[in-house]
Formats: structure tokens, sequence, C-alpha cells
């Protein structure tokens, strides 16, 4: 067996059945001699993100591998790889490389080095007969502690190399772990005796899956939870003591509830500090669960850490909680101040998010359509900018891992291809993506991606032909020379590429047209929804 076919054995082993790819890379050839499927895009930051969005929605079990050509192909394929290590998610990149006797002279581009400091592991298959060793740690890291990135070089001239025949090869054991009972007790203790606590939740409870652990400890107690950006959908937020997710924007109840808190426990996240995430409140007690240790005063000084699997990490806090006498609390109280300050929000905003005028404002746009899909069999996106900041506060997720949240970096165009990922992880899904005008202009291309390789997504684009938030402060550059304005006829391109595409300016043919594009979704035919908006700039940061 040559190093090729070995690597396409191994991924079969481990449960891989989409290869997302751009030619050259002699790796789409074996992978489909295996019957794992090659989804071939228009570019490479594209197939990165549909494998980021596979390995999310199957929590790694079908991991997201990628594979492209070396030198440009390589080079194209890095911001999708930064991109993936920003958001903690564990994918496969196998870059063709060149042939090892030049791999490192300049100017070549060595994937193995310029990609390492994006990655958790770095490495070239430099001896065909270590590729079971090479893929064994590979999928090791991928599929244990921290979610990253993993850059597995195949150089050029290593493909055809004889490995070992036959093929040695197990699936990795998957291991967890979880925090020390003392520090756990210590911990419970405090929840149990503060007088505001909140839950901070994060992604590392999509990974876990510890949905149940989380409700039931914050029933337990009687605490309000809010989620990061990237944990939304992880706690119903019809819940009574749901306050909402924090991004860049984000509902009244979130700040509100967090900067009167005393007590902030942290369960799967980072805390990391952004433009893109809520900010936490100076001066609170600090109860940081996480994975990764390196997180624990990170960004923020925490006063007690637990270190492990969010669901584990839940367990134990809830017998630990139990142990020391607590039993379930009213939450009526808390769950009334939560409705009124929530209701107050939600009543100042209701001018815009049922505003009957055309342009169409986004935010009508996005509440109609809220509230015609059926949420619990929805999983939507945001996209960089003002879709993000207009959707998430507002979208009430009812059912795990039904929004894909991002944020920690803000590559424009990175929805299209994760709910084209959503729609392959998750085949019975209604798959949505919401960007604007400025997105669909790095990978619009990719629209066709879905039309040829039969992803019926639906798009949902916002287009107020301009640069919108950027308005205020290109005021010169856009009076003398236009430099915010972008146009386009988005819906015509989609119906060119052989999907449907409708344009949709009046505030009653919102939701008409919705339902025709969830019927055509129905059809195998890729959507793309074309509304007509306003330049709004409003977001919702409430003091």
């Amino acid at each position: 067996m040559k190093t090729g076919p070995a690597i396409a054995d191994i991924l079969k082993k481990e449960g891989v059945e989409y290869l997302f790819a751009y030619p050259v890379n002699h790796l789409i050839e074996a992978c489909a001699a295996v019957d794992i499927r090659p989804i071939i895009v228009r570019q490479e930051r594209i197939g990165l993100h549909m494998a980021d969005a596979m390995s999310r929605l199957t929590k790694g079990r079908k991991m997201g591998v990628f594979c492209m050509q070396s030198g440009p192909g390589s080079e194209n394929a890095y911001g999708g790889v930064a991109q993936a290590f920003g958001e903690s998610v564990p994918l496969l990149v196998i870059p063709q490389g060149y042939p090892r006797r030049i791999a490192h002279v300049p100017p070549n581009f060595n994937s193995t080095l310029a990609m390492a400091h994006v990655a958790k592991h770095a490495e070239p298959i430099t001896n065909g007969r270590e590729i079971v060793n090479i893929m064994r740690r590979a999928f090791n890291m991928l599929r244990n502690g921290r979610g990253s990135p993993v850059i597995i070089e195949l150089p050029n001239d290593a493909y055809a190399e004889d490995a070992p025949d036959p093929l040695d090869y197990e699936p990795v054991v998957v291991t967890k772990y979880g925090p020390e009972a003392g520090q756990v007790a210590e911990a419970a203790k405090v929840l149990m005796a503060a007088k505001r606590p909140v839950i901070y939740a994060g992604q590392g409870v999509h990974w876990a899956e510890a949905y149940a652990e989380l409700k039931e400890l914050a029933e337990l107690l009687a605490i309000p939870v809010c989620t990061s950006l990237e944990g939304k959908s992880c706690f119903d937020e019809t819940h009574p003591l749901a306050l909402g997710s924090g991004g860049r924007a984000y509902p009244k109840a979130v700040r509100q509830f967090l900067d009167q808190s005393d007590v902030i426990l942290g369960i799967g996240c980072s805390f990391t500090e952004t433009n893109f995430g809520i900010s936490m409140p100076k001066g609170k007690t600090i109860i940081h669960a996480t994975l990764d240790p390196a997180h624990i005063n990170k960004d923020v000084p925490a006063k007690y850490g637990l270190v492990g699997d969010a669901k584990l990490t839940l367990t134990a806090l809830i017998a630990a909680c139990k142990a020391a006498g607590a039993t379930k609390r009213d939450a009526g109280p808390v769950a009334a101040e939560i409705k009124a300050v929530a209701d107050e929000w939600l009543k100042e905003w209701m001018p815009k998010l049922t505003n009957n005028e055309a342009p169409l404002n986004p935010y009508r746009v996005l509440w109609d359509l809220q509230h015609t899909v059926d949420m619990a069999n929805t999983i939507i996106t945001h996209d960089a900018g003002s879709p993000r900041d207009q959707l998430s506060p507002f979208w009430k997720n009812t059912a795990p891992h039904t929004y894909i949240g991002w944020g920690k970096t803000t590559q424009l165009g990175y929805g299209l291809g994760l709910a084209m990922g959503a729609k392959l992880a998750c085949p019975d899904k209604l798959c949505i993506n919401v960007w604007g005008d400025a997105a669909i202009g790095f990978t619009g291309m990719d629209f066709e991606t879905a039309v040829r390789e039969r992803i019926p997504i639906m798009s949902v684009l916002l287009n107020n032909f301009s640069m919108a938030i950027e308005l205020h402060i290109m005021k010169v550059s856009t009076e003398k020379y236009r430099s915010t304005d972008i146009s386009g006829d988005y819906a015509a391109m989609a119906r060119a590429f052989g999907g449907y595409g409708e344009r949709v300016t009046k505030p009653e043919d919102i939701i008409p047209a919705i339902k025709r594009g969830i019927e055509q979704t129905k059809k195998g035919v890729p959507v793309l929804l074309e509304f007509i908006t306003s330049k709004e700039v409003t977001i919702s940061v409430p003091k």
C-alpha cells in the first residue's frame, strides 16, 4: 500500500465521510476510491469553513477534513485555518507540499512552518512507513483536549511512497477529564452562598453535550444563564432563567444581570477579551470552569478554577451542591425579574422588529424569519458585521446547536461555508446563513458549490448597497469617491448558478418569500433570498 491510499484508509476508519477539497491534491482520488465523498469548492477558505461546521455539528465524531494544493492553494487556505484556530474548532488540514528536497527552500510555501502558530500540531510526512504514527498523533490531538486545527503536510514525492502493508491502524481512544473534588466542593459552596449568581456558558458545553447538566444546575440553584456567542443555543433561550447571548450586541438582561452579580460561573468558556463578546464586569467572584488550564486567569482574574470537561464538571458541581444540602430553589422571583427586564428591552425594539417601511428594516426581515421557520429544526449562523449584531440578540434558540456562533476573528463570508457544512452534517435540518452585501462579495461564488454539490441551504442576504457600519468612519472617502458603495443583483446570480433566487422589497412579501424558499430547499434546491434593506446601523448595546 502507498502513502496516499493509506491516509484515505485511516480517514475511513476514523469515521470521515466527506473530504472538502480543491485540486490538485492526490488524496482526493484516494478518498473517492474508498467512498469518502469529495466536496470541491471554489476557494480554499470555504472548504475549511465547511469542514469546521462538520466538526462542530457532529462534535468531532465525523471530523472535518480539508486538503488542497501546495503553494497557492495552501497560501489561500491560511485564513480558514486561522479562523478555526480562533474559534477552537478541531479539523484536519492536509496540504500537499513541495517535494521534500525543496520544501524548505524560499520562496516555497511550507505549510508545516507557516501554519504552526494557528494549529495545535503541524507535522510533515517525512516517511511513508511512519504514516500510522503520524495519523494516530493527529487524530489523538483532534479528539482530545481543547479543539484546534492539526496540519499534516503531504509532500508531493511522499504520496507514492510505501506504507506499512497490512495497515495496522486502530481509531484513537477518546478521553475526558474532570476537576479535583476538593476544588469542586469549594466552588459549590461559593455558588450556593451567592446572592446574585450568573452562569456564563461557552461552546465547551456544546462539545461536551452538557445541555441537561447545565439546565439541572441552573434550576437547582435558580441561577440565570447567559451564553457566549459561541455557546449560543446550549441553553434554551425561552427558559425562564435564560438571559440570552452576549456578543458585540446583546439583550439588556445579559448586561444587567452580569453587572449586578456577585458570583459568575464561567463554564466551557475561555473568557477571551474580544470586541465581539460581552465584557466581564470587574470586582466579581469568578469561578472559571474550562477544559484548557491555560485559559484560567488569561484575560479575567479567577478566584476558583475547575479544569475539565464541561459535562463532568457540571455533574460534579451538582453532586457537590446536593451533598452540601442544596434542594431545588424557587426560581419564581429571579424569573420574574428577568422577564421584566426582557419585556422592557423588547418593547423598545419592537418599532424596528415590526417596521413596515421600504426599504426593509433588516430587523423586520430577521423577526419575520424567526417567526416563520421551525426553530427546533433550523440551524442558523450569522456573518461578520451587521448580520451578526442584528441577528444574535433577538434570535431565541430552543434546541442545542441550532445556532453556530462565532466572532473571535471575523472574516467576512464565513457563514456560507458553515451553513453548507451544517447541511451535510444534519441533512434533515433547514440550514440558513445570514449575510450582508459585503460578505457575499468575499465568498458569494461558492453559492455555485451549493448548487453543484446538491447542498440545499437557504441563504438570507441583507442588501443595503453599502458598507453601512463604515459610513461614520469613512465620511470623506464616501462623499468624494463613494468608497462605501457596493452593489449587485445577487438573486439573479443565484438563478444563473442554477439555484433559486428571489429579490424582496416589500414588507408584506417577506414571509411568503421565506415560505417559498423553504419549499425549494425541501426539493433539494439551494436558495438565496435577497432582501433590499435600509442602512440600519443601530445595534442593541444596553448600559
